[in-house]
């Protein structure tokens, strides 16, 4: 009896970890509908270069968005993620090359800025004035109130004015109106900031079935992950590589060029001008020097970071072996698996410092 009950435990705690991890998306469908709404031609970099003050960002990059396409974007704080995004929205000219929009797309942009609002205009009757009803994927009909109530403005929320609301809620209110507007192409910076776990969770399970093109930017390599089927990254190569192992390829490419020899791309030599008007730029800031106080101060920050590394790595062995010895105790699973979570988000936090610091010795 001992022997065959083990296994029902192992398949309740399985059962129990899992529990949380919603259906796979239903991408042929999404991608189906999105073609309907959109066609084949979304948005096309071709041939671009762009030049943000003193550093070449891009370099005859080529990238095209298609519809039903979820991409998630990252690189380095200053790799050049939030002008890309500015690039694709037209926010931006680039140097040189052109960006071309299809005729179809009707884009909104989820900036890191939070708008400006009437500090005395209520919530609902703002969204009210925008859209009275809206209509779903399914095409069933859903109401201000209703939409308001799903993005977690339920009770006394519903009529608070603009001016009392969180920074959290602010950011809530931002993403509906955009959204209000039905977009066909949705570009979202960092749109996890200021946002607590239960409207994470709303956000994942509306972006789920949201039918259109999705460009993410985000340093929440969870979020990244669960709403996006593609990763591509900014390498300060000068173009926009797709990865097909996703954010775990980007850390490990990221450290194996810190290990090589400056690559030509991001030497110290002035870049070609991008423009007759553009002027000559530098590619990249200087490394510190050898043997100076940047270098130590790099060096013992990487360090310290090493070993927050090796403590995580030491703590999440520990859980994986509580997981086995608790498979009964479905309380006590879900605390290590909540646990669990908060480690993978710090590990990721600390992975982004620890390339960050790494750039100064390349």
């Amino acid at each position: 009896p001992a022997r065959t009950s083990k296994p029902k435990f192992r398949i309740d705690a399985a059962n129990a970890l899992i529990a949380d991890v919603p259906p796979p998306r239903d991408r042929l469908e999404l991608e189906r509908f999105a073609t309907q709404r959109l066609g084949k031609d979304v948005v096309d970099l071709e041939d671009v270069d762009l030049v943000r003050g003193e550093r070449r960002l891009l370099s005859h990059a080529t990238w095209r968005l298609g519809p039903g396409d979820r991409v998630g974007v990252v690189g380095v704080n200053g790799a050049g993620k939030t002008s890309v995004l500015n690039l694709v929205s037209g926010a931006v000219l680039p140097h040189a090359g052109r960006v071309k929009h299809g005729r179809t797309v009707r884009l909104a942009h989820l900036t890191q800025a939070i708008d400006e609002v009437d500090p005395e205009a209520r919530v609902l009757a703002t969204v009210e004035d925008i859209r009275r009803v809206s209509k779903t994927l399914d095409g069933k009909e859903m109401t201000a109130t209703s939409l308001l109530e799903r993005f977690g403005f339920t009770g006394d929320r519903l009529t608070a004015r603009l001016g009392d609301l969180s920074g959290g809620e602010r950011r809530r209110f931002q993403l509906l109106k955009l959204l209000l507007d039905e977009p066909n192409v949705l570009l979202l910076d960092e749109p996890t900031n200021d946002l607590d776990i239960e409207t994470l969770t709303v956000l994942e399970d509306f972006l789920d079935g949201w039918p259109g093109t999705l460009v993410v930017v985000s340093h929440d390599r969870y979020f990244l992950e669960r709403v996006t089927d593609s990763t591509w990254a900014l390498l300060g190569d000068g173009q926009i590589s797709m990865l097909p192992g996703g954010v775990e390829e980007y850390l490990e490419r990221r450290a194996a060029l810190l290990t090589e020899p400056a690559h030509q791309y991001a030497g110290s030599t002035p870049a070609e001008p991008a423009h007759p008007h553009a002027g000559s730029a530098p590619v990249a800031a200087p490394k510190a020097k050898a043997g100076s106080a940047e270098e130590r101060a790099a060096r013992k920050t990487l360090a310290r970071l090493d070993k927050r590394l090796e403590r995580i790595a030491e703590r999440e062995a520990e859980l994986n072996v509580l997981v086995l010895e608790h498979a009964s105790d479905h309380q006590r699973l879900a605390e290590i698996s909540a646990e669990l979570g908060e480690l993978s988000a710090e590990k990721d936090e600390v992975e982004m410092e620890w390339l960050e610091a790494a750039e100064a010795l390349e």
